[in-house]
């Protein structure tokens, strides 16, 4: 298959090289040879008349399963599902059976990720056994090919541990990535409020990410080493992000489009695909999320792709497990804030790519000369019903499933190489 190709008349955008414009895109061998370069004869065309051209997005955060639970999802179906949804590298949660600690298992997960089809980028635990007690060896799984630290899943409650994993990581290039729960706190399966009440369902309060949220950023500002905050749901915690950055702390922050899309309603009907953690929140939080996303208090949005069989979602709800797919429906809920005049294209591809690339100190995140030739094509303006049997995922636990959704990737090149195509 052709590595080498001109995309004709799309728009590119790339926030790194302050384009946003009409043009063609040249590349050659796998790599971005520029922008409106004459092209060589026989390089083939693609038509991207009235679709956006845009560096390959970025997910830093979701969950393969592998090793462990692949019949979940595995890493290969997982880098499927990321293809089809527009995702040329995604970064993967260390929470697998057994637990990516150790250089082992992060080669493992490398060594089956060759095989993929888009780029992974292996997340190491903090501790060992993801157990809160002792540090991981961070030197020799950053040599084996990770790209950060993180206990998600399971929140770090020992502070002085936390304060050496920051430290530690530092040595390495390390961003930690903090899944801020204050577990005391956090005991319920839905956010504590009204709809709660009225379900009859334990909630968990806001403070129970707010609380942690503020250990990070202090122990952040302690060591002066960088902290990310995952999956902000709160607009407490949004507030301590903003006031944080004011001061010049090293934190950066995500949040996933369940947050900026739906609230604690969408709970009313026990449907155990609305049950994740964190929560969904209230219409108030969501609001919150919503202005982090346009005023830059939020770096990134990611995914939290948890894929879950029937096994444990077809269950009360109480018992249910938490977490939805977000893969294939990342982008066109983020560009409904496009819709909204929430934010613009620019901060779009800035959120789904250029920042979660440096963040992670990833080489992508750029169409610039010379780097590689992982490309997101967007179709802004396609509709489609997103319905279970088109879902590429190993899983089906979306609660957007039978939506009309508008805005797709309708092509996904990575190293030149197509990986995804609803072009004709």
């Amino acid at each position: 298959m052709s590595a080498s190709w001109c995309i004709k008349n799309g728009r590119i955008i790339d926030p790194v090289n302050n384009i946003d414009r009409i043009a063609d895109l040249l590349v050659v061998d796998g790599r971005i040879k520029g922008v409106d370069q004459p092209t060589p004869p026989d390089v083939p065309e693609i038509n991207a008349q009235g679709l956006w051209v845009v560096p390959g997005l970025i997910d830093m955060h979701v969950h393969l399963r592998e090793p462990g639970q692949e019949y979940k999802e595995d890493i290969l179906s997982g880098a499927r599902a990321a293809a089809a949804g527009g995702f040329t590298g995604v970064a993967c949660m260390p929470n697998t059976h057994p637990v990516n600690d150790c250089a082992t298992v992060t080669a493992m997960i490398m060594d089956r990720a060759a095989a993929a089809a888009v780029r992974v980028y292996p997340v190491g635990a903090i501790s060992l056994g993801s157990e809160g007690k002792q540090l991981a060896e961070y030197g020799e799984m950053r040599q084996a090919g990770i790209v950060a630290v993180s206990d998600d899943g399971r929140p770090v409650r020992d502070s002085q541990l936390m304060r050496r994993a920051m430290e530690y990581a530092s040595d390495f290039g390390l961003p930690v990535i903090s899944h801020s729960e204050e577990a005391t706190l956090s005991a319920g399966v839905m956010h504590e409020g009204p709809v709660a009440t009225r379900l009859g369902l334990k909630g968990i309060p806001a403070a129970a990410e707010a609380i942690m949220v503020y250990r990070e950023i202090a122990l952040a500002e302690l060591t002066g080493a960088r902290v990310h905050i995952a999956h902000v749901s709160t607009a407490m915690a949004t507030e301590l992000i903003r006031a944080a950055k004011g001061r010049g702390v090293r934190v950066s922050a995500e949040t996933a489009p369940h947050y900026f899309t739906l609230t604690d309603e969408a709970v009313q009907d026990y449907d155990t695909n609305t049950k994740m953690n964190p929560p969904l929140r209230s219409a108030a939080d969501r609001e919150a999320i919503r202005r982090a996303l346009a005023d830059s208090t939020f770096d990134a949005i990611a995914t939290d792709h948890a894929p879950h069989s029937i096994l444990e979602k077809e269950v009360e709800f109480d018992l249910a497990a938490n977490g939805i797919i977000g893969l294939e429906t990342a982008l066109p809920l983020t560009l409904a804030l496009v819709r909204d005049r929430i934010i613009d294209e620019r901060r779009l591809v800035e959120l789904l790519s250029a920042r979660p690339a440096a963040i992670l100190g990833l080489s992508g995140g750029t169409l610039s000369a010379g780097a590689a030739a992982d490309i997101t094509v967007i179709d802004p303006d396609l509709q489609f019903v997103y319905t279970a049997d088109q879902v590429v995922s190993k899983s089906r636990n979306s609660p957007f499933l039978g939506q009309t959704l508008q805005g797709r990737a309708v092509l996904t090149m990575v190293d030149g190489t197509i990986r995804h195509s609803l072009l004709a």
